[in-house]
């Protein structure tokens, strides 16, 4: 028989109450009925022992009040005697009438039967018109022996009461034993059940915290699927229609991205062309102001420039395009002309620049790795005080090459270190230059070097007062072949 899954997680919810609480509620019932049972059993119990031994003085104090009469009759003979004596068999006769219930459920009816026959017997032989001496002893002396026979239905009496006591007693133990195997029973069944249901709802509610993350994390290519009840399967739906919106809207930035570009790159390349004529001295020599103010033209141009190759190589990641090539080349001589081409930030920031690079050759895509070292070092240009020091080391390692970038500024807050790679995140510390960030030129680096299985850390140190990168390239013996980048 198929197992027909509740449609809604409410109704789940309750199945899995109502499978859990109805044996917990059968076992409390049943325990509640036992507990009645026994209660009353030994309340009944309580009560015919009371009873019994009252009886059984009463008894006793009956047949010592017959024999005292019937000795005061021997000695009197008298009719007062005589009324009194049979009012005391009378009444002995109705205190064995009273116990016969009890009599009964003792099964004590012979010793009862001999009481009452004894007393019977002596009465006759007193009361007879014309006694002599000889059978009125005889008929006192029966008195001993009818005090045995009381004495023996007094033990029997007792005797059943204390069965009932004992099958009392095995009725709790059986009780308690029945209790505990429904709670050996019940524990473990329980917790499968709870676990059960749990791994039920857990099951969707895990899908749908996944699929939250991939969203989070700009996965909008996977779809999202939730098994499971309805509304959590309905949920899931909406949620993969949301991830297709995200990647529509992805899609369109990037595309924004692209055109604005390429759109800015063209008069760009005219304002630094018509940069470098007039440095050049191409239409005429230039004034050392007018030299001034075209190096500020042509360094800020240099910015607009790496900021849009930031933005196409961000697009690119993005749409999976970027095509990583490697080739053999000296990564100090790369790091030397990078220096060189931020010589006018680094003098008008009054800015030291320490290079401690090893001249190695390193197998990477060399376009990549000049972005990255471009990229870290204008990020410390700007947040670097002026009259700072700015460090770049590079040193080889087993099958890996090692840079390190570290500069005097102020640092990145614990509270934006976590966020200070992802896309257009800008800290809250105002940046120097003229040209403000776009905020992706971390996100580059991390997509560049990701891309040659590397990694990028921010590493926590003494050394530098501001921030310290370090960044792992990975080097294999084998030949450099062009592949795809991953996007990260």
């Amino acid at each position: 028989m198929k197992f027909r899954r509740p449609r809604s997680l409410n109704g789940l919810i309750l199945v899995g109450f109502g499978l859990v609480a109805a044996p917990l509620l059968l076992a409390i019932i049943w325990a509640l009925f036992s507990l009645d049972r026994l209660a009353e059993q030994s309340e009944q119990l309580v009560i015919t022992g009371v009873a019994a031994a009252e009886q059984n003085r009463l008894l006793f104090e009956q047949v010592g009040s017959l024999e005292r009469v019937a000795r005061q009759h021997a000695v009197l003979q008298s009719d007062d005697s005589r009324e009194l004596l049979r009012q005391d068999f009378a009444s002995l006769q109705a205190r064995l009438e009273i116990m016969s219930p009890m009599i009964t459920l003792a099964a004590a009816e012979e010793p009862a039967s001999s009481v009452s026959a004894k007393a019977d017997s002596i009465v006759t032989a007193l009361l007879q018109p014309v006694a002599n001496a000889e059978s009125t002893v005889q008929a006192l002396s029966e008195f001993a022996p009818l005090r045995q026979d009381v004495t023996r239905l007094t033990v029997q009496l007792s005797d059943h009461i204390e069965r009932q006591v004992e099958e009392l007693q095995d009725n709790i133990r059986n009780a308690q034993q029945i209790s505990a195997w429904q709670t050996a029973a019940l524990v473990p069944g329980t917790i499968v059940v709870v676990l059960f249901f749990t791994l039920l709802v857990a099951r969707p509610i895990r899908q749908i915290d996944q699929a939250i993350n991939q969203l989070g994390q700009s996965g909008f290519s996977k779809p999202i699927r939730i098994s499971g009840p309805t509304d959590l399967e309905k949920l899931g739906h909406q949620l993969d229609w949301l991830r297709l919106r995200l990647l529509e809207l992805a899609q369109e930035k990037n595309r924004f991205l692209r055109h604005m570009s390429h759109e800015l790159k063209t008069p760009l390349a005219n304002i630094r062309e018509g940069t470098e004529l007039l440095l050049d001295g191409t239409v005429g020599d230039l004034q050392p102001a007018q030299r001034e103010v075209t190096d500020i033209l042509r360094l800020n141009g240099l910015k607009l420039q790496q900021l849009i190759e930031n933005l196409l190589s961000f697009s690119a990641w993005q749409t999976k395009n970027e095509v990583l090539t490697r080739s053999d080349f000296p990564i100090r001589a790369l790091a030397v002309a990078v220096a060189k081409a931020q010589r006018l930030a680094l003098k008008a920031g009054q800015i030291q620049l320490r290079l401690d690079v090893q001249d190695e050759i390193i197998n990477a895509d060399r376009d990549k790795i000049r972005t990255v070292l471009d990229n870290l070092l204008s990020n410390a240009i700007k947040f670097t005080p002026k009259g700072g020091l700015i460090t770049i080391r590079g040193r080889r390692e087993e099958r890996q090459f090692v840079l390190e970038f570290g500069d005097t500024g102020p640092g990145i807050p614990a509270d934006e270190q976590p966020r200070i790679f992802d896309a257009f995140f800008q800290g809250k510390r105002e940046q120097g230059g003229q040209v403000a960030g776009t905020g992706i030129g971390l996100s580059v680096v991390l997509e560049c070097i990701q891309a040659h299985d590397g990694s990028v850390e921010l590493i926590d140190s003494d050394e530098f007062s501001g921030a310290y990168f370090r960044i792992h390239i990975p080097q294999s013996q084998a030949a450099a072949q062009p592949r795809i980048a991953a996007n990260a």
